[in-house]
């Protein structure tokens, strides 16, 4: 079983800028109508989460805010919502005012050790170039008990349509064995695993 492989600093750096400015061009693809069935499965997503009343949430990778509006549903505490286009955010802050918006990389986040509660990594998990640092960063944030949700509305099928178009590279989703060995490294044990056609979702908790 591999570790996360990173490439060099200067080639996170580069892809990280291909992927700013390739979402940042891409932003009403994100709006509503979406696809059928594609409403229901994050809300299941969402679910996935078991979210409390008062919880403070992460959504990496959040976008447009696909994710927001359920979340709120919750009655969360917070909502950061974290993205590397600084556009998107602006498109999301728009609509969701409500939440905290943060430019970064999920790996350079600054938030407190334990103060996240659940932290959702939805269609950007094949993106996230240092998933070493990043995994040891959200689970540094993260408190025990905490949830991270890793999922596709549309598969991990999906991600072989996005490779052919996409100008930087795509991981593919792990499968279950490989996820439970990768994130018990960082202190994560699955304690849920959907893997369909049409939907992905790996639920893992914080233990430690």
């Amino acid at each position: 079983m591999k570790d996360y492989n990173a490439p060099t600093e200067e080639g996170i750096q580069r892809i990280n800028r291909l992927q700013r400015e390739f979402f940042s061009g891409l932003i009403h693809v994100f709006d509503p109508p979406l696809p059928e069935g594609v409403p229901e499965r994050l809300k299941k997503i969402v679910a996935s989460g078991k979210i409390t009343k008062g919880d403070v949430i992460l959504d990496v990778g959040t976008g447009t805010g696909i994710l927001v509006p359920l979340i709120q549903e919750y009655e969360p505490e917070a909502i950061f919502a974290c993205d590397l286009s600084e556009v998107m955010l602006a498109h999301l802050h728009e609509q969701y005012p409500y939440a905290k918006t943060i430019a970064k990389d999920v790996r350079d986040l600054t938030l407190p050790e334990d103060s996240i509660d659940v932290v959702f990594m939805n269609a950007c998990y094949p993106n996230i170039v240092d998933k070493d640092r990043a995994f040891a960063n959200t689970s540094r944030m993260m408190k025990t008990d905490g949830r991270i949700v890793i999922s596709h509305p549309l598969g991990k099928s999906f991600v072989e349509l996005l490779k052919e178009k996409s100008p930087f590279p795509l991981d593919d989703f792990p499968e279950k064995p490989e996820a439970k060995v990768l994130l018990k490294h960082y202190g994560f044990d699955m304690t849920d695993f959907v893997d369909e056609e049409k939907l992905y979702i790996l639920v893992a908790t914080k233990q430690h």
